[in-house]
């Protein structure tokens, strides 16, 4: 809250007259960037969308200072923070269903295949390493994972 004080040039209790903690200040910093009109990669490819969407992920997970990270720790203390992360998620997924519907039509993917299932199955690893395990980042981190969605959508999971 300090740094967000310091950076926005007023003080302190500016920011905590707003924000009662940093729960509620980063559920408001994840709503306004569900806002943004961000779309997944459109590459031509199942697994490549996938790779550039891990490794926005990657990217979100290891800049310093991480907001990603930072809501993480927040969801587990404050139910704000945890709704609008959650909320984020829901949010992305459903953006990101594209990729694999766009799979489906060039015959990547079988016709049944679960989207967000396809999803989790490429990014959640990603997650489980970084944050969870706060193990050092693979080189190969973001296609690694990305062939492991890659081989749910064609069913050989």
């Amino acid at each position: 809250m300090d740094a967000v004080a310091a950076r926005s040039g007023v003080h302190r209790t500016t920011v905590y007259r707003r924000w009662r903690d940093t729960g509620g200040l980063l559920a408001d910093s994840l709503d306004a960037a569900r806002e943004h009109p961000w779309e997944p990669p459109d590459t031509g490819s199942l697994l490549d969308d996938l790779v550039a969407i891990n490794r926005q992920i990657v990217a979100a997970l290891t800049e310093e200072p991480s907001i990603t990270r930072a809501l993480v720790a927040a969801s587990f203390r404050s139910p704000a923070a945890a709704h609008a992360l959650r909320s984020f998620w829901e949010n992305r997924y459903a953006r990101a269903a594209v990729a694999v519907e766009r799979a489906v039509r060039r015959g990547e993917a079988v016709e049944d295949i679960d989207a967000r299932t396809v999803l989790i199955a490429s990014s959640a690893p990603i997650f489980y390493e970084l944050v969870l395990m706060r193990s050092p980042v693979p080189e190969d981190i973001a296609e690694r994972y990305a062939r492991v969605g890659g081989a749910v959508a064609t069913g050989r999971s």
